[in-house]
């Protein structure tokens, strides 16, 4: 086995979603996860605590990645806005990534459990959000409801781009759907 080829950690993660994509999650095992990347199981579990964590990995450097840019939004910033800046900025970091996001949820679009544990991160991102935003002096429940809502627009913007043909624009996309939810809110 090539143990000692670099970037071990991304080639599981490939040939995990690889295995996830022509077998099915369920179907898939550590094992073969890890003689695919052409490393061995304990390297697998040096880097991931089981086969459902490859596709969550992500979520805490995504939240970080939030929670700094709405920091980091301009203090005149409406909660709304700040909560946007971040989002447009995860897009913008996700967009590189498309084909690779593109696979993975659909992987968990056909699991039930996938599906479970993609609900929670984004439970967790919206909390993270929420405390982000009463650091900026945004009270409950405003800080509560405009994460939670800022996190229903980055949904929506992003099974848009997954789903759709072409080459379109995450942050676009996450603007978009933003607007769409403030006609709705204004009642037009």
């Amino acid at each position: 086995m090539s143990r000692w080829e670099p970037n071990a950690r991304g080639r599981l993660e490939q040939a995990a979603l690889d295995l996830y994509v022509e077998r099915g999650f369920e179907q898939t095992t550590v094992a073969e996860i890890a003689e695919r990347a052409g490393l061995t199981e304990r390297t697998f579990f040096r880097h991931f605590a089981d086969k459902r964590e490859v596709l969550f990995a992500g979520a805490g450097t995504l939240q970080e990645f939030l929670v700094s840019a709405v920091a980091d939004a301009p203090e005149s910033a409406a909660p709304i806005e700040a909560v946007a800046a971040g989002l447009e900025a995860a897009g913008a970091l996700l967009q590189e990534r498309r084909e690779y996001s593109r696979q993975r949820q659909a992987v968990i679009t056909a699991n039930t459990g996938l599906q479970e544990r993609e609900l929670i991160k984004l439970a967790s991102l919206a909390t993270a959000l929420a405390v982000a935003l009463r650091k900026r002096g945004v009270t409950d429940p405003a800080a509560s409801l405009t994460a939670e809502a800022g996190i229903a627009v980055f949904k929506i913007a992003f099974e848009r781009w997954v789903n759709a043909t072409g080459r379109p624009d995450l942050p676009q996309l996450i603007r978009e759907s933003l607007d769409d939810l403030r006609a709705v809110t204004a009642g037009k």
